[in-house]
């Protein structure tokens, strides 16, 4: 979060994205800024896609139409969660297949997208290169002024997001208390926070604990409406993006588990 946000604030975001520029240009037809959202948000994962997003907002380089673009399929769980917690949880069921239905369909529903409902109202035009040619005091300075800002910033975020946390690991008592039977306890604590429900679940049904992470639960929800508090960004139009890349993913693995059981 702290690098990002220096990356965002020093104006070096067109260098981050320059291996993959070549690649993801002629599918997307985005600017820079919108590549670099793609590429932290899926390599980073949540809630770095909210969280970059609006600080590329707040420096008027995004704009609303590109940030509601992009908060439709860049906020997922991160991929080294999802490998080294969420799958040995599961029982590691096959690696790639999980690893299409947790990145390849957001990022197929985000080409989908962008050809059609924001085929005419994105521009594709890329933002000029930013000029480098300045004394060394002046970047040092850049340089000081953008990690203070960084870290000033990323506390405040973290403090919100994990106090989000402890609150909804609270409430995982309660379906514990309520609901005895099967798998209804652990659906009933993934819906309100993933890891507690993963947890629970264990390897009885990797389907529904899959299903479950592209989802996020309620606290993921309520961790990206405090990232996008004080910005245009609509938290229902996020959560209705949420809730179909949630019923494509859930079909994506129904089948697929269907099929190899």
């Amino acid at each position: 979060m702290v690098l990002s946000g220096i990356l965002i604030r020093m104006d070096l975001t067109d260098r981050f994205v320059s291996l993959l520029r070549p690649l993801l240009t002629p599918v997307f037809r985005v600017n820079t800024d919108c590549l670099y959202v793609i590429i932290i948000g899926f390599l980073c994962g949540f809630p770095m896609g909210a969280v970059a997003v609006t600080d590329l907002y707040k420096k008027r380089r995004l704009s609303v139409t590109e940030g509601e673009f992009l908060l439709s399929f860049c906020n997922n769980i991160g991929p080294v969660y999802f490998i080294s917690f969420a799958l040995p949880s599961m029982g590691n069921p096959p690696l790639l297949p999980c690893l299409f239905g947790m990145y390849g369909i957001p990022l197929l529903y985000g080409i989908v997208l962008r050809h059609t409902r924001y085929r005419c109202k994105l521009s594709a035009s890329a933002r000029k290169t930013p000029v480098l040619c300045q004394a060394s005091y002046e970047k040092e300075a850049s340089l000081l002024a953008a990690l203070d800002e960084s870290v000033t910033a990323s506390l405040h975020s973290i403090t919100k997001l994990g106090g989000y946390m402890i609150l909804f690991q609270i409430l995982n008592v309660y379906p514990s208390l309520f609901l005895k039977q099967g798998l209804y306890p652990g659906i009933a604590q993934g819906l309100l926070e993933i890891s507690g429900g993963l947890a629970l679940l264990q390897d009885t049904s990797p389907c529904i604990s899959l299903i479950l992470l592209v989802f996020c639960g309620l606290c993921c929800l309520a961790q990206t409406g405090s990232v996008l508090a004080g910005s245009p960004f609509s938290l229902i139009c996020y959560f209705k993006n949420r809730l179909c890349l949630t019923i494509l993913c859930a079909l994506y693995y129904v089948v697929f588990f269907s099929v190899t059981a």
